[in-house]
């Protein structure tokens, strides 16, 4: 049966997209060294993707929870995910990305009817086939060019143009088109060392069009249900290996050159931005103006910040505006006659399920951010809590195995603007409350994240859980309403109520040893459940003590901690 794109494997999409960046956000940054070398392409694209994922989400959150159909239709899909990437692009490479993706959309919204203007009439098909397929791919590297004002190759453009190419050229369902454009812009990534000269000089592939392939190969994933091949990593004739690091073989930005990356959401009409491209193109370079239909995305890079700003304003109504200087960190904040306020020596940013644990994170001195169920927190939101922490230095304890990938991009993120983060990969909230035990703002950084780090790491962490179906599990199946014991992430007992289920949990935690157990209680857990559990800990194992919190509204039905 041909293999067709519709919305469940948007969704995955976006979903393969995000964990493909996450994973090799800290590459891509590594060898980010054209058209300035800060180190921060690959967490501009998670960033991107990231609102482009939630943006499809919420599409299908509200049709869950209102009446049918349960599934929305592919081009609401589409326009969301292409909606969302414009919104929250980040940086040149995120802008470009966001234009490819509303390029695409533009053909996958209409069928491929009109798709050399993006109109048509918008059919309301439940997928798209290989021919529509291969026009989206090709309108999405042609409007990325026209984006960009002065188009350079050995860049993601290359690469995009490259994966149309190979696209067009292949036979078959939709599953073999996106697998010939991913192994297209492969080959052409190879190739940019030998067509950009500061690449070739550093030896690294486009920082940019190295995140498009793990897009690519995501998306071949998504349509065919198989992971992409790894892209060979083969060397351009041309480039020149080193020992160090991309970023201390670039060349040193010029001096002369654009001090400041100015970007910004703009509501304005298509003649005004005309006449606004031509006014930024003048005051400096890396210009992109990606959008439509009255919203726009602009990026370039300024010496006159005030002045780009300003043409924005002339033009339409400008807003989400970020200036960073280059080499100095963020300057997005609005500007103050009010001194500014002196930034702490050391915080601590964490995640924690449950108000009564947000409370107890605080009292410890931490900057929370709420991990809600169904709801987990997006990297902006933990740089945000990064701002409010005002410190030079920032320990983050994202308390969550599958917040990974996020709590790296927010790190990277709040490094650029100059702040010093240390993330600790805590994966549960007992984990955060031992490593804030023996944390030490007066000892040095490197010092107290080795402490902390060392303290998480030596405590085991369960938690209780309600099976919402039947299920298999490494403990077994499952039936829906049974009370399930995760010991570090993995089902280890099924019990039928939470009492024995913990004891049963406690026990095997504890067969290897422990001084102390943590247990942190859901709202509807009474207090003699904990009483309970003190009593088996006291009588069955000596020299251990217990202690208790309360999780409240929000949390697990429980937490366990051993160490």
């Amino acid at each position: 049966m041909p293999q067709v794109l519709d919305v469940v494997a948007v969704r995955a999409w976006c979903s393969l997209a995000l964990e493909g960046l996450g994973r090799d956000r800290a590459e891509i940054d590594a060898i980010n060294v054209y058209p300035v070398a800060d180190g921060d392409t690959g967490t501009n694209l998670y960033l991107t993707v990231e609102s482009a994922q939630q943006a499809v989400e919420a599409v299908f959150a509200g049709l869950q929870a209102g009446r049918e159909p349960a599934v929305p239709a592919l081009p609401e899909v589409m326009r969301a995910m292409a909606h969302g990437a414009l919104i929250g692009a980040r940086g040149n490479s995120g802008t470009i990305l966001a234009q490819l993706l509303r390029g695409m959309a533009q053909v996958l919204v209409s069928g491929g009817d009109d798709c050399d203007t993006g109109g048509g009439a918008v059919r309301e098909t439940d997928h798209v086939d290989a021919h529509t397929l291969r026009l989206a791919l090709e309108r999405a590297a042609v409007s990325a060019r026209e984006a960009v004002a002065h188009p350079v190759e050995g860049t993601v453009l290359t690469v995009a143009t490259a994966a149309a190419h190979a696209a067009a050229g292949s036979d078959g369902d939709c599953a073999a088109v996106v697998r010939a454009a991913y192994e297209g812009a492969c080959a052409a990534l190879d190739e940019t060392p030998g067509q950009l000269a500061a690449l070739g000089r550093a030896g690294v592939v486009d920082a940019g069009g190295r995140g498009l392939v793990v897009v690519l190969g995501a998306l071949s994933e998504a349509v065919s249900g198989r992971a992409a091949p790894a892209r060979a990593q083969v060397t351009a004739p041309h480039a020149r290996v080193e020992s160090t690091s991309a970023l201390e073989c670039a060349e040193e930005p010029d001096a002369a050159g654009p001090a400041f990356e100015v970007i910004y959401l703009l509501e304005a009409e298509e003649g005004a931005v005309t006449r606004l491209r031509s006014r930024l193109d003048a005051l400096g370079d890396s210009l992109v103006v990606v959008g439509g239909d009255g919203l726009w995305n602009v990026h370039v890079h300024v010496d006159d910040a005030g002045a780009a700003v300003e043409a924005g304003v002339e033009a339409g109504r400008p807003y989400r505006i970020r200036i960073t200087h280059f080499g100095l960190g963020d300057a997005h904040a609005a500007r103050s006659s009010a001194p500014p306020r002196e930034r702490a020596q050391r915080a601590v940013v964490a995640v924690v399920p449950g108000d009564g644990l947000a409370g107890l994170y605080a009292e410890a001195g931490a900057t929370t951010v709420p991990d809600r169920p169904g709801e987990p927190p997006a990297s902006g939101e933990l740089v945000d809590a990064i701002r409010r922490a005002h410190a030079r230095e920032v320990v983050l304890l994202p308390n969550d195995a599958d917040l990974r990938h996020t709590a790296a991009a927010a790190a990277g993120q709040a490094r650029s603007e100059g702040v010093r983060v240390a993330l600790i990969p805590t994966r549960s909230a007992v984990q955060g409350i031992a490593a804030l035990a023996v944390h030490e703002p007066d000892r040095s950084f490197d010092e107290d994240v080795v402490a902390m780090t060392s303290a998480a790491g030596a405590t085991r962490y369960a938690e209780l859980a309600v099976a919402e179906r039947q299920s298999w599990t490494m403990a077994g199946i499952c039936q829906a309403g049974d009370v399930l014991g995760l010991i570090d992430g993995d089902v280890a007992v099924i019990g039928a109520e939470v009492p024995a289920t913990a004891r049963a949990v406690l026990d095997r935690m504890l067969a290897a040893g422990g001084e102390l157990v943590t247990l942190v209680l859901g709202e509807a857990v009474p207090d003699e459940v904990a009483a309970g559990l003190e009593q088996h800990v006291r009588e069955t194992y000596l020299a251990v003590d217990t202690v208790v919190y309360r999780g409240g509204r929000g949390s697990a039905p429980m937490l366990i901690g051993v160490e």
